[in-house]
């Protein structure tokens, strides 16, 4: 399978989750350069009509998209260890629900927080752009982050005792958006050791 990897968080929910699953992406890894648009280009929207990252071409030609699906099917694919989905019908279910709520409610608004005002020149070309949404998209993402802050109190992992995906989602984006002026309110201290703790793992390197 081949790995068309480039910068920002997506594709390193994809890295990460894989190192954590013992699934090796550099085999046969195409890097993108995002930010010239190589991305937005016929030889790479022939492969993911919407110009997203990061995708993965199986070797029957079949091209997978959107991070949540990449995972899933890594998790399936991996050789040995312990799923980070889940391993009963509940499990999958509970992790899946998180993941949706930290998508929806968190990943989402940030990303067009960005998108909408540091980013607006990188993607103001590539998609529509709501400038005058940016600074209620960025609150948006942190009224939610409050509320995930006060379910998780007393426990390590966003979905129950283990890792998931959920986590790896949370800390990526969270981690981006440190650098892009959306930082963790140090005020939301269940939120800031989880980081923490995902900071230290490491597969955050990957």
């Amino acid at each position: 399978m081949k790995f068309y990897d480039s910068v920002g968080p997506n594709p390193r929910v994809v890295r990460m989750f894989a190192a954590e699953r013992g699934v090796d992406l550099n085999a046969n890894k195409v890097t993108v350069d995002l930010r010239g648009g190589e991305n937005r280009q016929p030889a790479y929207m022939a492969k993911n009509p919407f110009g997203q990252m990061p995708a993965l071409e199986l070797d029957d030609g079949t091209v997978l998209a959107e991070i949540t699906a990449l995972c899933e099917y890594l998790d399936e694919i991996a050789p040995a260890g312990e799923s980070l989905i889940g391993a009963t019908p509940v499990e999958r279910a509970t992790t899946r629900m998180w993941t949706r709520r930290i998508d929806l409610n968190i990943v989402e608004p940030l990303a067009g927080g960005f998108r909408y005002s540091a980013g607006l020149k990188l993607f103001r070309d590539r998609m529509r752009c709501i400038p005058q949404a940016a600074d209620d998209l960025k609150l948006v993402a942190q009224d939610n982050l409050a509320k995930v802050d006060a379910m998780i109190g007393g426990r390590d992992f966003i979905a129950g005792p283990k890792l998931t995906l959920a986590d790896i989602l949370l800390f990526c984006f969270l981690d981006f958006g440190a650098q892009v002026g959306q930082p963790i309110n140090p005020e939301l201290a269940n939120i800031t050791a989880h980081h923490a703790r995902m900071k230290a793992r490491p597969s955050a390197a990957a």
